[in-house]
């Protein structure tokens, strides 16, 4: 992700602030332009703003920006519309009687904007529901215990990605994570997974990537049900880290793609992020980790990712546990799963080129 600044200050902002810390201007998001910029109020709910990319262009604050606090983006004066792109996408908000729901709802919509402004980056774009109803991404964030007494699952089907809003309990999550023994769980992570399942169906079914899909992750019609049962009661095999991303990855080809899929977006954010705030590694022996290109990720090929990689996570695992924290990045990627990675990578570049020539022609 890029770097942001307070248009009026030039104060350093982040992705999700609604007031600059330094001269305290209303900040929001522009889709438009894809900037945080800054306002000055322009009366009757309006706000001016002061990006140069938007030339004073007026806006008004998402309704759940606005009212609810659970959002920063901007919509334009003169739009209908009284959701943002990023809230017109989902369908069910948690029972907000209920204590702590506002706080995880604001923690879920949050994770959800990074996905989106990730997927937007790439030139992945979700339409909305009104824009192509068949097609569209949603969003339902439930709690409990469904209308069949079952507990609520996260997962996708047809475009529809439900959260189980426990994942937004900090306790909650790493309890399922250490019971489960995944190394890695956060609510960006479920949103990047469940996002590859919808771009599955979008990208590969059906398409002239399906059989070399089937070549790289597997025979997707084999039973879901059997291999979740499977998986479930057998674990992964023992030599998993030599073939998958991660343990999950090896119940079913469409989780050994969404997996993939997600760690590709984990990948990419923050190379995006690293370049953005000009970060360098510039140690004194040669031996050590070194890094100094600083091209965009969306003009560099798969090869040039991967070498930046390796350093970057060598020290971010040295930073974190020089505070005494796990390792931010617990990964180890043998030469199959960059595999998987590069045919990942070759899909979405493919997309980004097809729709630009659309938007060309």
């Amino acid at each position: 992700m890029k770097t942001f600044h307070c248009n009026r200050c030039d104060q350093t902002v982040f992705f999700e602030n609604i007031r600059c810390e330094h001269c305290e201007a209303l900040l929001g998001y522009v889709p438009e332009i894809g900037e945080i910029s800054a306002f000055d109020d322009a009366g009757e709910g309006r706000w001016r703003s002061l990006h140069p990319q938007a030339d004073g262009a007026l806006f008004r604050q998402c309704h759940n920006y606005a009212v609810e606090n659970v959002c920063n983006w901007m919509i334009p004066a003169d739009s209908p519309d009284t959701l943002c792109r990023s809230c017109q996408l989902t369908s069910t908000i948690p029972n907000l009687t209920a204590p702590d729901n506002r706080l995880y709802w604001y923690r879920i919509e949050s994770a959800k904007r990074r996905l989106l402004y990730t997927l937007a980056t790439l030139g992945l774009f979700a339409p909305s529901r009104e824009a192509d109803p068949d097609h569209t991404l949603q969003f339902q964030f439930l709690e409990g215990d469904t209308a069949d007494g079952k507990p609520v699952t996260t997962g996708h089907q047809n475009g529809l990605i439900t959260l189980d809003i426990a994942e937004a309990d900090d306790a909650h999550r790493e309890r399922t994570r250490s019971a489960l023994g995944e190394p890695y769980r956060t609510l960006l992570g479920h949103f990047r997974h469940e996002s590859g399942h919808f771009f599955f169906d979008r990208l590969i079914a059906g398409s002239r990537w399906l059989e070399p899909f089937r070549q790289c992750f597997g025979d997707e019609r084999a039973d879901y049900a059997a291999s979740l049962d499977s998986h479930y009661h057998n674990g992964p095999p023992a030599d998993w880290p030599q073939h998958y991303v991660s343990a999950y990855a090896t119940m079913h080809p469409w989780e050994n793609w969404a997996e993939t899929w997600a760690h590709y977006l984990h990948i990419v954010d923050t190379l995006d992020t690293a370049v953005s705030c000009g970060l360098k590694l510039v140690p004194d022996s040669p031996h050590e980790p070194r890094l100094t290109d600083q091209t965009p990720v969306d003009e560099t090929s798969f090869d040039n990712l991967m070498k930046r990689w390796f350093p970057l996570t060598y020290v971010l695992n040295s930073l974190n546990r020089s505070l005494g924290l796990q390792d931010g990045y617990p990964f180890m990627l043998a030469p199959p799963v960059i595999d998987k990675l590069r045919f990942v990578h070759r899909v979405i570049a493919a997309s980004a080129a097809g729709a630009s020539g659309i938007a060309q022609g």
